[in-house]
Protein backbone atom coordinates (compact mmCIF):
# COMPACT_ATOMS: atom_id res chain seq x y z
CA UNK A 1 0.00 0.00 0.00
CA UNK A 2 3.07 2.10 0.79
CA UNK A 3 4.73 1.70 -2.26
CA UNK A 4 1.43 2.52 -4.42
CA UNK A 5 1.15 5.72 -2.28
CA UNK A 6 4.47 6.74 -3.36
CA UNK A 7 4.11 5.49 -6.81
CA UNK A 8 0.91 7.73 -7.40
CA UNK A 9 2.90 10.40 -5.29
CA UNK A 10 5.33 10.57 -7.84
CA UNK A 11 3.49 9.79 -10.86
CA UNK A 12 1.62 13.52 -9.81
CA UNK A 13 4.34 15.50 -8.96
CA UNK A 14 6.02 14.38 -12.26
CA UNK A 15 2.26 15.32 -13.95
CA UNK A 16 2.71 18.88 -11.57
CA UNK A 17 5.44 19.81 -13.18
CA UNK A 18 4.87 19.02 -16.70
CA UNK A 19 2.11 21.63 -16.19
CA UNK A 20 3.67 24.20 -14.92
CA UNK A 21 6.68 23.72 -17.38
CA UNK A 22 5.04 23.03 -20.35
CA UNK A 23 6.58 24.69 -23.35
CA UNK A 24 4.39 22.87 -26.38
CA UNK A 25 6.04 23.25 -29.70
CA UNK A 26 9.01 24.69 -30.93
CA UNK A 27 6.63 26.81 -33.88
CA UNK A 28 3.58 26.77 -35.40
CA UNK A 29 2.75 22.83 -36.47
CA UNK A 30 1.26 22.09 -39.92
CA UNK A 31 -1.94 20.13 -40.30
CA UNK A 32 -0.72 17.19 -42.84
CA UNK A 33 2.32 15.60 -42.50
CA UNK A 34 5.03 16.31 -45.91
CA UNK A 35 5.30 14.06 -48.74
CA UNK A 36 7.69 13.56 -51.40
CA UNK A 37 10.80 14.36 -49.03
CA UNK A 38 14.52 14.42 -49.86
CA UNK A 39 17.39 13.48 -47.15
CA UNK A 40 20.62 15.47 -48.39
CA UNK A 41 22.69 14.32 -45.48
CA UNK A 42 22.45 10.33 -45.49
CA UNK A 43 26.05 7.94 -44.39
CA UNK A 44 27.07 4.45 -45.50
CA UNK A 45 30.06 2.74 -44.19
CA UNK A 46 32.49 -0.18 -45.18
CA UNK A 47 35.26 -2.35 -44.56
CA UNK A 48 36.53 -3.29 -47.60
CA UNK A 49 34.00 -5.91 -48.53
CA UNK A 50 32.93 -6.73 -52.00
CA UNK A 51 35.84 -5.02 -53.51
CA UNK A 52 34.54 -0.98 -52.45
CA UNK A 53 38.31 -0.56 -50.92
CA UNK A 54 36.27 1.07 -47.73
CA UNK A 55 38.12 1.40 -45.13
CA UNK A 56 37.37 1.96 -40.94
CA UNK A 57 40.71 2.79 -38.70
CA UNK A 58 42.07 0.19 -36.33
CA UNK A 59 41.16 2.15 -33.81
CA UNK A 60 37.55 2.67 -34.99
CA UNK A 61 37.26 -0.92 -35.58
CA UNK A 62 38.52 -1.79 -31.99
CA UNK A 63 36.54 0.90 -30.22
CA UNK A 64 32.70 0.18 -28.95
CA UNK A 65 31.70 2.70 -31.95
CA UNK A 66 32.22 0.73 -34.47
CA UNK A 67 30.17 -2.16 -33.05
CA UNK A 68 27.30 0.15 -32.23
CA UNK A 69 27.49 1.86 -35.33
CA UNK A 70 26.97 -1.11 -37.55
CA UNK A 71 24.17 -2.28 -35.36
CA UNK A 72 22.33 0.61 -36.08
CA UNK A 73 22.95 0.31 -39.57
CA UNK A 74 21.50 -3.46 -39.52
CA UNK A 75 24.26 -5.01 -40.41
CA UNK A 76 27.76 -6.80 -39.09
CA UNK A 77 30.93 -7.06 -40.38
CA UNK A 78 29.48 -11.14 -40.80
CA UNK A 79 27.22 -9.79 -43.33
CA UNK A 80 29.34 -7.12 -44.94
CA UNK A 81 31.82 -10.05 -45.61
CA UNK A 82 29.29 -12.62 -47.42
CA UNK A 83 27.57 -9.67 -48.77
CA UNK A 84 29.72 -6.62 -49.32
CA UNK A 85 29.65 -3.29 -48.40
CA UNK A 86 26.78 -2.47 -50.67
CA UNK A 87 24.75 -4.61 -48.06
CA UNK A 88 24.48 -1.25 -45.71
CA UNK A 89 22.88 0.85 -49.27
CA UNK A 90 20.75 -2.38 -49.88
CA UNK A 91 18.99 -1.64 -46.66
CA UNK A 92 19.16 2.22 -46.72
CA UNK A 93 17.15 1.91 -50.75
CA UNK A 94 14.89 -0.48 -49.49
CA UNK A 95 13.67 1.67 -45.82
CA UNK A 96 13.00 4.62 -48.21
CA UNK A 97 11.59 2.61 -50.61
CA UNK A 98 8.74 1.71 -48.05
CA UNK A 99 8.63 5.43 -46.12
CA UNK A 100 5.53 7.26 -46.64
CA UNK A 101 7.22 10.92 -46.58
CA UNK A 102 10.96 10.77 -47.61
CA UNK A 103 11.21 10.32 -51.47
CA UNK A 104 14.92 10.15 -51.81
CA UNK A 105 18.19 9.94 -50.03
CA UNK A 106 22.00 11.19 -50.47
CA UNK A 107 24.08 8.94 -49.69
CA UNK A 108 27.51 10.51 -48.83
CA UNK A 109 30.68 9.10 -50.22
CA UNK A 110 33.95 10.17 -47.25
CA UNK A 111 37.12 10.69 -49.05
CA UNK A 112 40.19 10.01 -47.16
CA UNK A 113 42.49 12.66 -45.76
CA UNK A 114 45.42 14.08 -47.77
CA UNK A 115 48.69 15.70 -46.12
CA UNK A 116 49.51 19.47 -47.41
CA UNK A 117 51.68 18.39 -50.03
CA UNK A 118 49.15 16.49 -51.74
CA UNK A 119 50.13 12.96 -50.66
CA UNK A 120 47.33 10.58 -48.70
CA UNK A 121 47.10 10.30 -45.57
CA UNK A 122 47.08 6.15 -44.62
CA UNK A 123 47.75 6.58 -40.85
CA UNK A 124 45.45 9.64 -40.32
CA UNK A 125 42.38 7.47 -42.18
CA UNK A 126 39.57 7.48 -39.65
CA UNK A 127 37.05 6.53 -41.85
CA UNK A 128 37.25 5.88 -45.49
CA UNK A 129 34.14 5.99 -48.14
CA UNK A 130 35.67 6.12 -51.74
CA UNK A 131 34.18 7.95 -53.99
CA UNK A 132 33.87 6.04 -56.71
CA UNK A 133 32.23 2.98 -54.81
CA UNK A 134 29.84 5.30 -53.92
CA UNK A 135 29.48 7.26 -57.34
CA UNK A 136 28.87 3.86 -58.97
CA UNK A 137 26.70 1.81 -56.86
CA UNK A 138 24.26 4.44 -56.22
CA UNK A 139 23.35 4.17 -59.61
CA UNK A 140 21.73 1.09 -59.42
CA UNK A 141 19.22 2.11 -56.56
CA UNK A 142 16.08 3.41 -57.03
CA UNK A 143 15.72 5.82 -54.30
CA UNK A 144 19.47 6.93 -53.29
CA UNK A 145 21.15 9.94 -54.61
CA UNK A 146 25.18 10.35 -54.77
CA UNK A 147 26.80 12.82 -52.97
CA UNK A 148 30.69 13.02 -53.84
CA UNK A 149 33.51 13.16 -51.45
CA UNK A 150 36.30 14.83 -53.03
CA UNK A 151 39.62 15.94 -51.67
CA UNK A 152 40.93 19.38 -52.33
CA UNK A 153 44.41 18.52 -52.09
CA UNK A 154 44.19 15.76 -54.01
CA UNK A 155 46.26 15.82 -57.48
CA UNK A 156 43.66 15.10 -59.44
CA UNK A 157 40.70 16.66 -57.79
CA UNK A 158 39.39 18.80 -60.10
CA UNK A 159 38.99 15.69 -62.61
CA UNK A 160 37.35 13.71 -59.89
CA UNK A 161 34.81 16.78 -59.49
CA UNK A 162 34.48 16.84 -62.92
CA UNK A 163 33.45 12.42 -62.63
CA UNK A 164 31.28 12.98 -59.96
CA UNK A 165 28.76 15.58 -61.78
CA UNK A 166 28.81 13.19 -64.96
CA UNK A 167 27.73 10.56 -62.35
CA UNK A 168 24.98 12.43 -61.03
CA UNK A 169 26.52 14.12 -57.99
CA UNK A 170 24.42 16.16 -56.43
CA UNK A 171 26.64 18.01 -53.73
CA UNK A 172 30.31 17.43 -52.56
CA UNK A 173 30.34 16.36 -48.55
CA UNK A 174 33.86 17.00 -46.85
CA UNK A 175 34.52 16.68 -42.81
CA UNK A 176 37.35 18.94 -42.12
CA UNK A 177 38.28 17.42 -38.94
CA UNK A 178 38.98 14.54 -39.60
CA UNK A 179 40.12 15.04 -43.46
CA UNK A 180 42.77 17.75 -42.85
CA UNK A 181 40.84 20.37 -44.80
CA UNK A 182 41.11 24.23 -44.17
CA UNK A 183 38.60 25.83 -46.06
CA UNK A 184 40.21 28.78 -45.57
CA UNK A 185 43.11 27.71 -47.60
CA UNK A 186 44.12 29.84 -50.37
CA UNK A 187 45.09 27.35 -52.49
CA UNK A 188 41.83 25.89 -53.24
CA UNK A 189 40.76 28.33 -55.28
CA UNK A 190 40.40 26.73 -58.82
CA UNK A 191 38.77 24.08 -56.62
CA UNK A 192 35.98 26.59 -55.34
CA UNK A 193 35.94 27.91 -58.87
CA UNK A 194 35.39 24.15 -60.19
CA UNK A 195 32.59 23.67 -57.68
CA UNK A 196 30.63 27.32 -59.18
CA UNK A 197 31.54 26.22 -62.87
CA UNK A 198 29.45 22.81 -62.15
CA UNK A 199 27.11 24.40 -59.85
CA UNK A 200 27.88 21.58 -57.34
CA UNK A 201 26.78 22.41 -53.61
CA UNK A 202 29.83 21.86 -50.47
CA UNK A 203 27.84 20.22 -47.93
CA UNK A 204 30.56 20.48 -45.35
CA UNK A 205 30.51 19.76 -41.46
CA UNK A 206 30.61 22.87 -39.30
CA UNK A 207 31.49 23.12 -35.59
CA UNK A 208 33.13 20.10 -33.62
CA UNK A 209 33.02 16.47 -33.94
CA UNK A 210 33.48 13.87 -31.39
CA UNK A 211 31.89 10.65 -33.23
CA UNK A 212 35.39 9.81 -33.98
CA UNK A 213 38.68 8.39 -32.21
CA UNK A 214 41.13 11.50 -33.08
CA UNK A 215 39.80 15.17 -34.88
CA UNK A 216 41.04 18.61 -35.35
CA UNK A 217 37.80 21.14 -34.43
CA UNK A 218 39.30 23.99 -35.10
CA UNK A 219 39.12 22.97 -38.86
CA UNK A 220 35.05 23.13 -38.20
CA UNK A 221 35.07 27.05 -37.60
CA UNK A 222 32.16 28.44 -39.48
CA UNK A 223 34.29 31.37 -40.32
CA UNK A 224 36.52 29.60 -42.65
CA UNK A 225 34.21 29.28 -45.46
CA UNK A 226 34.45 33.09 -45.93
CA UNK A 227 36.68 31.92 -48.83
CA UNK A 228 34.43 29.85 -50.61
CA UNK A 229 31.60 31.85 -49.99
CA UNK A 230 33.08 34.66 -51.61
CA UNK A 231 33.53 32.87 -54.85
CA UNK A 232 30.42 32.20 -54.98
CA UNK A 233 30.22 28.49 -53.99
CA UNK A 234 26.97 27.61 -52.69
CA UNK A 235 28.35 26.09 -49.24
CA UNK A 236 25.67 23.88 -47.00
CA UNK A 237 26.44 24.26 -43.18
CA UNK A 238 25.75 20.55 -41.77
CA UNK A 239 24.28 20.33 -38.67
CA UNK A 240 24.00 24.40 -38.42
CA UNK A 241 27.15 24.58 -36.17
CA UNK A 242 25.41 23.21 -33.74
CA UNK A 243 28.96 22.24 -31.37
CA UNK A 244 31.51 23.38 -29.26
CA UNK A 245 33.47 27.03 -29.73
CA UNK A 246 36.42 28.86 -31.62
CA UNK A 247 37.84 31.98 -30.46
CA UNK A 248 35.49 31.53 -27.35
CA UNK A 249 32.98 32.11 -29.33
CA UNK A 250 30.06 29.55 -29.99
CA UNK A 251 29.80 28.30 -33.48
CA UNK A 252 25.97 28.41 -33.79
CA UNK A 253 26.86 32.24 -33.68
CA UNK A 254 29.85 32.06 -35.63
CA UNK A 255 27.60 30.70 -38.43
CA UNK A 256 24.58 33.11 -37.62
CA UNK A 257 27.17 36.32 -38.42
CA UNK A 258 27.96 35.06 -41.79
CA UNK A 259 24.05 34.56 -42.82
CA UNK A 260 23.43 38.21 -43.45
CA UNK A 261 26.72 38.55 -46.04
CA UNK A 262 26.31 35.39 -48.13
CA UNK A 263 23.16 34.51 -49.36
CA UNK A 264 24.43 31.46 -50.33
CA UNK A 265 25.26 29.95 -47.74
CA UNK A 266 22.58 28.03 -45.63
CA UNK A 267 22.35 25.34 -43.64
CA UNK A 268 20.82 21.39 -42.52
CA UNK A 269 19.05 20.37 -39.22
CA UNK A 270 20.87 17.03 -39.62
CA UNK A 271 21.65 16.16 -35.71
CA UNK A 272 19.64 18.90 -34.00
CA UNK A 273 16.97 16.33 -32.61
CA UNK A 274 19.55 14.28 -31.06
CA UNK A 275 19.74 14.75 -27.21
CA UNK A 276 23.57 16.71 -26.93
CA UNK A 277 22.06 19.01 -29.80
CA UNK A 278 18.23 19.65 -29.04
CA UNK A 279 19.35 22.81 -27.18
CA UNK A 280 19.99 24.75 -30.49
CA UNK A 281 16.63 23.94 -32.11
CA UNK A 282 14.15 26.09 -30.68
CA UNK A 283 16.94 28.91 -31.81
CA UNK A 284 17.51 28.01 -34.77
CA UNK A 285 13.65 27.41 -35.79
CA UNK A 286 13.21 31.33 -34.50
CA UNK A 287 16.34 32.85 -35.88
CA UNK A 288 15.41 35.29 -38.41
CA UNK A 289 18.93 35.35 -40.32
CA UNK A 290 18.16 31.55 -40.79
CA UNK A 291 14.85 31.83 -42.17
CA UNK A 292 14.64 30.24 -45.75
CA UNK A 293 17.79 28.99 -45.76
CA UNK A 294 17.38 25.73 -43.61
CA UNK A 295 17.80 22.55 -45.74
CA UNK A 296 16.24 18.47 -44.08
CA UNK A 297 18.92 16.41 -43.11
CA UNK A 298 19.03 13.06 -40.81
CA UNK A 299 22.45 12.27 -40.38
CA UNK A 300 21.64 8.83 -40.72
CA UNK A 301 21.87 6.35 -39.06
CA UNK A 302 22.22 8.56 -35.74
CA UNK A 303 18.23 8.78 -35.93
CA UNK A 304 17.85 5.25 -35.88
CA UNK A 305 19.11 5.18 -32.11
CA UNK A 306 17.97 6.10 -28.85
CA UNK A 307 19.92 9.48 -29.21
CA UNK A 308 16.90 10.60 -31.04
CA UNK A 309 13.37 10.19 -29.38
CA UNK A 310 10.34 11.76 -29.46
CA UNK A 311 10.33 10.95 -25.39
CA UNK A 312 13.45 13.53 -25.00
CA UNK A 313 10.52 16.22 -25.38
CA UNK A 314 7.91 15.64 -22.53
CA UNK A 315 8.04 19.54 -22.08
CA UNK A 316 7.19 19.71 -26.09
CA UNK A 317 5.41 17.12 -27.34
CA UNK A 318 2.14 15.48 -25.58
CA UNK A 319 1.89 12.07 -24.29
CA UNK A 320 0.21 10.52 -27.37
CA UNK A 321 2.54 12.54 -29.85
CA UNK A 322 5.52 11.12 -28.11
CA UNK A 323 4.18 7.87 -28.21
CA UNK A 324 2.34 7.97 -31.66
CA UNK A 325 5.86 8.83 -32.98
CA UNK A 326 8.33 5.98 -30.92
CA UNK A 327 6.00 3.56 -32.60
CA UNK A 328 6.37 4.35 -36.12
CA UNK A 329 9.06 1.36 -37.48
CA UNK A 330 10.27 3.41 -40.41
CA UNK A 331 13.02 5.33 -39.09
CA UNK A 332 12.58 8.03 -42.06
CA UNK A 333 9.10 8.53 -41.05
CA UNK A 334 9.79 8.42 -37.51
CA UNK A 335 12.12 11.53 -37.81
CA UNK A 336 9.83 13.52 -40.28
CA UNK A 337 7.19 12.95 -37.57
CA UNK A 338 9.15 14.07 -34.63
CA UNK A 339 10.55 17.09 -36.60
CA UNK A 340 7.20 17.83 -37.60
CA UNK A 341 5.62 17.69 -34.47
CA UNK A 342 8.12 19.87 -32.48
CA UNK A 343 7.33 22.81 -35.54
CA UNK A 344 10.42 22.68 -38.25
CA UNK A 345 8.47 24.64 -41.06
CA UNK A 346 6.65 22.64 -44.22
CA UNK A 347 9.44 24.70 -46.56
CA UNK A 348 12.02 22.95 -44.55
CA UNK A 349 11.39 19.72 -45.27
CA UNK A 350 10.56 20.81 -48.99
CA UNK A 351 13.43 22.84 -49.48
CA UNK A 352 15.80 20.08 -49.98
CA UNK A 353 15.00 18.55 -53.16
CA UNK A 354 14.28 22.04 -54.44
CA UNK A 355 17.82 23.67 -53.70
CA UNK A 356 19.12 20.03 -55.30
CA UNK A 357 17.72 20.29 -58.44
CA UNK A 358 15.81 16.65 -57.82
Amino acid sequence: MLFLLLFLGALGCLALTRALLWKGPMGPVAEALPEGVVDMHCHTAGIGAGGSEARISAALRASWRFRVYLKIFGCSEKLLTQHGDCFIMDGINRSVGESKRVRAAVILAMDAPYRDDGSLDEDAVEVWVPNRFVGEAVAAYEHLLFGASVHPLRPDALEELEWSKAKGAVLVKWLPNIQNIDPSDERLAPYYRKLVELDLPLLTHTGHEDSFSRTDNRLGDPKLLELPLSLGVRVIAAHVASAGENEGQCNVERLLELMPRFPNLVADISTLTQFNRKRFLPRVLREERLRGRLLYGTDHPLTNTPMVSAWLYPLRLTLGQMWRISRVGNPWDRDVMLKAALGVPAEVFERSGRYLGV
